[in-house]
């Protein structure tokens, strides 16, 4: 039998109310304790003013504040307002009382649905920048392969009579492999840009051994570059990481790649795996000239830097700039640094919190 969902509505009217309830209760208690002491009778009208603050604070727009203002004026007036244990609207303080109450209800709701506006509206601006900036990190490596599809299939097409059939092979052989690549970047895009109602990124992972991602990370990159050494260091213990194998393997390619590509005079690259208590650190580094130092507070802002150059030999980078694998890395958890070496080069950093073998695949 499926779950019964329940109205998402109606649950937080349940808050809401219970929320304006235990204020009032706590109020009641408080002036009961005073009164005890002798001291309500002074003190009751401030208690509950509070507590109408409190509830307009903590509960969504006008209703309940007003509720909690009626509340607190029979409260106050049955309890501690003679004659006491009755209730009496006649007293030369009653007025003033009431409209008080009323006064910093309304106010304080006011202010309460105007700040949760604007923070929401700053959610969804925030949101929206976020998806514009992933799309435009990925846009012109979407066309780069494109173009290469099309012009395969062309040349085909117009000498398909005087092209040999080994080199007609090559070319839609490379068509191929083109689209594919685009397929499986389409999808993690959509993933990427899966937004829930948080605006908060969610993923499918399971525990997945850092090492045996990066092998296959490193073995696509040595196919693409077989004259590049890259250098990589691991742990002896078995470090396992909740996430979309797939996504984090395009990671640390590219972050390879980017190293080839966009690091002046580098001739190695050496990548590190580390467990850091609960995390896993990944370091891919250069020793190149480093990155810019204007550009490293905005690194990962794709908006502010200058669009990639092309790679001198036509092969096409990956697409993930380093604005898309940042959104990764966050939507599992993690964390995406970068810095200039002392001795030279550059040094980008993923820390991923660590599973175990034990965990189920969960929504990230």
């Amino acid at each position: 039998m499926p779950p019964i969902e329940r109205n998402e509505t109606y649950t937080k009217w349940e808050q809401d109310a219970i929320t304006m309830l235990l204020l009032h209760l706590c109020a009641l208690l408080i002036c009961l304790y005073l009164g005890e002491m002798g001291y309500a009778e002074d003190t009751a009208p401030v208690i509950f003013v509070l507590a109408v603050f409190l509830t307009g604070f903590f509960t969504n727009g006008y209703l309940w504040s007003l509720l909690g203002s009626l509340l607190s004026v029979f409260v106050a007036n049955y309890f501690f307002t003679e004659p006491f244990s009755k209730l009496s609207f006649s007293g030369p303080g009653y007025p003033i009382t009431f409209v008080t109450l009323f006064v910093v209800g309304i106010l304080t709701s006011a202010m309460t649905v105007r700040s949760r506006d604007q923070q929401r509206l700053r959610t969804e601006n925030e949101k929206e920048r976020t998806r514009g900036n992933l799309l435009r990190a990925v846009s012109h490596d979407l066309r780069t392969p494109l173009t290469a599809i099309s012009g395969a299939i062309n040349t085909v097409l117009e000498q398909q009579d005087t092209l040999p059939p080994e080199k007609q092979r090559e070319l839609l052989r490379s068509a191929e492999e083109e689209s594919e690549w685009l397929i499986h970047m389409v999808e993690n895009l959509l993933t990427i840009t899966r937004l829930n109602g948080d605006g908060e990124t969610r993923l499918i992972t399971q525990p997945e051994a850092v090492e045996e991602v990066m092998a296959g990370a490193a073995a696509k990159f040595r196919r693409r570059y077989p004259d590049f050494a890259v250098q990589v260091t691991v742990p002896d213990e078995l470090l396992l990481v909740p996430m979309d194998a797939t996504l984090m393997e395009q990671v640390i390619l590219n972050l390879l790649e980017n190293a080839v590509n966009h690091a002046e005079g580098a001739t190695r690259i050496r990548v590190e795996i580390a467990g850091q208590g609960d995390t896993v650190m990944i370091a891919v580094e250069d020793d190149g000239a480093g990155f810019h130092p204007e550009l490293l507070p905005q690194l990962f802002d794709r908006k502010l830097l200058p669009q990639p150059r092309s790679c001198a030999d036509g092969r096409r980078g990956l697409g993930l700039g380093l604005t898309l694998c940042s959104a990764i890395i966050k939507a599992h958890g993690g964390r995406m640094t970068a810095e200039n070496r002392p001795e030279g080069g550059a040094r980008v950093c993923l820390w991923l919190p660590a599973g175990t073998e034990d965990e189920e695949e969960t929504e990230g």
